[in-house]
């Protein structure tokens, strides 16, 4: 479908401005990626070794704008430049190795999440007012207030280190090795239930009180009389009529809700030693590695603003009347 180009110029300046936030921000954490090389090396620091490890990490001590004209020549040439925490590894391969792992923790997270929430609101409108509204409802908002660091803290303590039901941290069993078996893929599966469910909680109160104010809003529509009058059961009526055409504020609150989404899942990653961006960017924070910081806040950038635009892309085939809007 077409996307205005309006909209595609607001992407545009969303993008521009990330960019540049991008690469101040890390320069304004006191050190540098020199001084921790430096650090790194002790006494064979020698001058020589000083003066190659500033040209190979950008020569921090240039003016700001050089070093801005030398970021963007490397974001021209898709270069991000040497990881200082994983010297000498790039940071194309560090985010590489991380992104997967962040990408299905969230995704797991949100598909569930989804499907938990939107399901609570639909039948909370639905049986608005009732003992089940009245449970759920006042649920949703605790599960929305409750900061995602108490809750990972506490399943951490209580279902791993107290009941030891599952993996304390990482990703996999580390006597494993990475492999297409259900071995490794049990293992991957038990290490993200408590990641997974550390995330889902502020998730599902959020879709749920979502999808129940804009369920309440649609089963006053003709449509929904007309499904009853048919006859139909209140299953067919409630999700075939009613949800589906309640769907897009959920949509729009997906959309809005992705920022929140990866800065829950930077702490769950670091408070679970799940090695996905969140402790890839906690580890480079403290070694000043500027490149790898850079590197991961443009991806996360790239991935809310793709989000956003997929988004975009839904709303049109899900409502025939914004198509044009978009």
């Amino acid at each position: 479908m077409r996307v205005s180009s309006r909209r595609l110029g607001v992407y545009a300046v969303a993008l521009a401005f990330a960019i540049v936030v991008n690469f101040i921000l890390p320069r304004l954490m006191p050190g540098s990626p020199v001084d921790a090389m430096v650090a790194q090396l002790g006494p064979r620091a020698t001058p020589a070794a000083i003066e190659a490890i500033k040209a190979r990490f950008g020569a921090v001590d240039q003016p700001m704008l050089w070093q801005f004209v030398d970021y963007l020549k490397g974001l021209a040439t898709l270069d991000l430049g040497v990881s200082v925490k994983y010297y000498p590894q790039t940071v194309a391969q560090v985010l590489g190795r991380s992104t997967l792992w962040t990408v299905f923790l969230v995704t797991t997270a949100i598909i569930f999440s989804l499907c938990v929430g939107v399901v609570l609101g639909a039948v909370s409108a639905w049986r608005r007012g009732g003992r089940f509204d009245t449970i759920v409802s006042p649920l949703s908002v605790i599960m929305i207030s409750v900061p995602p660091v108490i809750v990972a803290l506490t399943t951490l303590f209580v279902f791993a280190v107290s009941l030891r039901w599952f993996p304390v941290g990482y990703a996999y069993d580390p006597n494993l090795d990475p492999a297409f078996n259900f071995t490794f893929a049990g293992s991957v599966f038990m290490h993200a239930i408590l990641p997974v469910l550390t995330l889902s909680p502020f998730l599902i109160g959020e879709f749920q009180t979502t999808m129940r104010s804009s369920m309440i809003s649609v089963l006053g529509e003709d449509y929904v009389t007309m499904g009853r009058a048919k006859g139909l059961s209140h299953l067919q009526v409630m999700f075939g009529y009613g949800a589906r055409n309640a769907m897009l504020p959920v949509l729009t609150n997906l959309a809005l809700m992705l920022g929140a989404v990866f800065g829950g899942s930077i702490v769950t990653e670091i408070v679970f030693n799940y090695p996905g961006l969140g402790l890839t960017l906690y580890t480079a924070s403290i070694a000043r590695d500027y490149p790898v910081i850079q590197g991961q806040l443009l991806l996360m950038t790239l991935a809310t603003l793709g989000a956003n635009f997929l988004v975009d892309i839904i709303y049109g085939l899900v409502d025939p009347r914004l198509r044009e809007a978009v």
